[in-house]
C-alpha cells in the first residue's frame, strides 16, 4: 500500500513557476514509478510526467516537455514536480500517482495503482 499526498498548489501568474510535492507513505514507494497527472474542469485526466524507482529516466506530455521536471528523492519519499513557465491552460487539479509495475514509464491512468487527492493549480493570464 501507498499512501499519497501533494502539496504545492496555488495561484500563479502566466510565466511564473511552482513546484508541487507529493509525500509518500508505505515501503514500497522506492520500487515504484511515480507519474503526475492532471484534470482541467470538463476534461479528462492526463498524463504530465513520470520517473522511474531510481529517478533514471523520466517521461514527459509534449504540453511541458521544456517547462516541467519531475524528480524525486526516495529517502525522503518524495515525489516533485518543477513547474516553470506557466501557462493559463496549465490550470488544472494535479494529481501524483504510483505504479507498482516499476519495468515501464507508463502513461495511462488506468495504470498507476494509487492516487493522491490532488491540488489546484491556477495560472492566470
Amino acid at each position: 500500500q501507498v499512501q499519497l499526498v501533494e502539496s504545492g498548489g496555488g495561484l500563479v501568474q502566466a510565466g511564473g513557476s511552482l513546484r508541487l510535492s507529493c509525500a509518500a507513505s508505505g515501503r514500497t514507494f522506492s520500487s515504484c514509478t511515480m507519474g503526475w497527472f492532471r484534470q482541467a474542469p470538463g476534461k479528462e485526466r492526463e498524463f504530465v510526467a513520470a520517473i522511474s524507482w531510481n529517478g533514471g529516466r523520466t517521461y514527459y506530455s509534449d504540453s511541458v516537455k521544456g517547462r516541467f521536471t519531475i524528480s524525486r528523492d526516495n529517502d525522503r519519499n518524495t515525489v516533485y514536480l518543477q513547474m516553470n513557465s506557466l501557462k493559463p491552460e496549465d490550470t488544472a487539479v494535479y494529481y501524483c500517482a504510483a505504479d507498482q509495475d516499476r519495468s515501464r514509464l507508463r502513461v495511462g491512468v488506468w495504470d498507476y495503482d494509487y492516487w493522491g487527492q490532488g491540488t489546484q493549480v491556477t495560472v492566470s493570464s
